[in-house]
């Protein structure tokens, strides 16, 4: 198995014994999970709320409020539709098939830079308008592990906003999706600078339920609840909470603030021999579609082509008889054959795009794991050529 950036098994962080906890043990159980996910991410216990997913704790920021003379995320903008800033391809929450629309707010999709495959700050700053109310950007991009320049583009918003306060404008506020970074490397929203982040359970061996960071949730930043009911979160996300998930996630939590370092270093040892062992086998016929100069990434990802006019991506995984992986992202699984949109984004030419597979690595793969894989990928590789050579020649 090497689909890690799709999901994690779940570690040993079941909390079976507290399957039906009553009262103020239930509370003490949500309330440690809240410190301990705070502490991963460096925020303030208040400041976490807990989701049924990641697709929630995406979608909250952007709930537009009661009133229609604010404008989603908590700003003031009368007279006019309320603007959000996104990176393209990549964003969870917006599509094209959208037509750039979010319900009342218009949505730009700020293309990455071919050469860096990051979604850069000056192009992010020129995309701002008047009603720009927020810009939420990916902090690693889930096929090509490229770390997006999160601090820098808070900063610049930040430093933004002064001038924007002065003219009487909405603040504009910084969202990060951080599911696939938890885990993997060291988050932090202070060094990011962010007022919303995401949080993904399954992502870092942890269940199958969600949390949602805001700086000075209701005081600072505000957050306008997606349903109505009995006022569990304080009031920002009702709904009778799932103590178990909860408690598991918490100790999920705990595993990557104790093992963190660890993890992300053996990730790397194992991701890089796989990218020797590639190259190795296949020569010059391998093209890196994650390395880009000066760009920072994963420590578990590599995304790569063999190049071939048979080796389409389906096609070599589908001779493959012990590799588990995927051409990509889960939420463009309904592009066919068609080329990842990211990769083709990040200026990855159509044949090379064509033959993408994604391989990620977990906490438990091993070199004797990548040999194997290698294996396999040669055997794979062999078939759908001498297939094709059967097609254009008569075979005994």
């Amino acid at each position: 198995y090497m689909d890690y950036n799709a999901t994690t098994p779940l570690d040993n962080v079941n909390e079976f014994p507290f399957l039906v906890p009553q009262g103020r043990k239930a509370k003490d159980i949500i309330n440690a999970a809240r410190e301990s996910l705070a502490k991963m991410v460096g925020g303030a216990p208040q400041d976490i709320i807990f989701t049924s997913g990641g697709t929630e704790a995406l979608r909250a920021p952007v709930v537009e409020p009661p009133s229609t003379l604010h404008a989603g995320a908590g700003c003031p903008v009368k007279g006019g539709s309320h603007h959000l800033l996104t990176c393209s391809p990549g964003f969870s929450l917006c599509s094209t098939e959208l037509g750039g629309e979010l319900g009342n707010a218009k949505v730009t999709f700020v293309p990455v830079s071919k050469v860096s495959g990051r979604a850069e700050a000056d192009d992010i700053l020129s995309a701002v308008r008047p009603t720009t109310c927020l810009v939420t950007i990916m902090l690693a991009n889930n096929e090509t592990g490229v770390i997006m320049p999160v601090p820098e583009i808070s900063q610049r918003i930040k430093a933004l906003n002064q001038k924007r306060a002065a003219a009487g404008l909405p603040p504009i506020l910084v969202h990060t999706d951080a599911a696939q970074a938890l885990g993997k490397r060291r988050v932090d929203v202070e060094d990011l600078g962010v007022d919303f982040l995401t949080i993904v359970g399954h992502k870092f061996y942890g269940p199958r339920i969600g949390a949602l960071y805001v700086r000075g949730l209701g005081e600072l930043t505000p957050l306008y609840p997606m349903l109505l009911g009995g006022g569990q979160e304080r009031n920002f996300r009702p709904g009778t909470e799932n103590t178990p998930m909860i408690a598991g996630l918490g100790k999920a939590a705990e595993l990557v603030t104790r093992h963190c370092e660890a993890y992300e270093a053996h990730m790397r040892d194992v991701r890089d021999y796989l990218e020797e062992r590639l190259e190795a086998v296949f020569g010059k016929r391998i093209h890196l579609n994650s390395q880009f100069p000066g760009a920072e990434r994963l420590p578990n990802t590599c995304n790569f082509s063999i190049r071939g006019p048979q080796l389409q991506g389906r096609l070599v995984l589908a001779q493959c008889r012990t590799l588990l992986a995927s051409v990509g992202a889960a939420c463009h699984s309904d592009h066919g054959d068609q080329p990842s949109p990211v990769l083709l984004s990040c200026g990855i030419p159509f044949d090379v795009a064509r033959n993408a597979l994604r391989l990620s690595v977990g906490r438990s793969t091993s070199r004797a794991e990548v040999d194997l894989v290698m294996q396999d990928l040669k055997l794979a590789v062999a078939q759908l050529e001498g297939q094709a050579q059967c097609e254009g020649h008569p075979c005994s």
